[in-house]
């Protein structure tokens, strides 16, 4: 299984692809950086980042796609871009019939380290280590990609595809995973025509 990992960032937006075989044996494919500038007009580095992640899900052909969830932050912008790219992330699988798992940093973080609150230096060591790599993969963004990909491997049910498992979860975290599976729901039985 391929599986594509997406630290999204409308300034960096992480790529990290990983193959998933038998016995929980991973193995590295591929890490980069999606850009683009801040000096051109949000519509554009919108397009950017949708078509570098486009071509990246074109060329790896993925099994699923895993996404960082985002979560609202101290700084608006920081937080409005991230979701923007995430929506971006998930419009380009879902064109391509690639199935989305949601995962938390913490989620993240606890499949790679054993810590849901493991430091990122921690979880950059683990992801070189995991996946046999003679240096930690940098940017930090490209790192966070390949952990996202690894722990939808050791962990594959996201919030798209279908319930929460995690005891570690937030209330909120819970609602927004009942929220989307709902919605899901509703669009297959509308689809349907029940």
């Amino acid at each position: 299984m391929i599986i594509l990992g997406v630290d999204p960032g409308l300034t960096r937006c992480g790529v990290g692809v990983i193959e998933a075989g038998g016995h929980r044996r991973l193995s590295f494919i591929h890490v980069d950086v999606v850009r683009s500038s801040p000096d051109i007009t949000q519509d554009l580095r919108l397009l950017a980042i949708y078509n570098g992640l486009s071509e990246k899900m074109d060329r790896f052909a993925p099994d699923a796609v895993s996404i960082e969830r985002v979560f609202a932050q101290s700084n608006r912008n920081t937080v409005l871009g991230t979701a923007q790219a995430a929506g971006l992330a998930m419009l380009a699988a879902a064109q391509r019939n690639i199935p989305v798992a949601l995962h938390t940093p913490t989620e993240a973080k606890l499949a790679i380290t054993g810590n849901g609150q493991a430091q990122k230096i921690q979880v950059e060591r683990m992801v070189t280590r995991i996946l046999n790599l003679t240096k930690m993969p940098t940017p930090a963004d490209a790192a966070d990609a390949l952990a996202l990909a690894i722990c939808h491997a050791l962990r594959p049910t996201g919030a798209l595809q279908g319930g929460e498992r995690e005891q570690h979860l937030t209330a909120a975290q819970r609602q927004w995973a009942e929220a989307a599976q709902n919605s899901a729901r509703r669009r297959m039985n509308h689809d349907r025509g029940m």
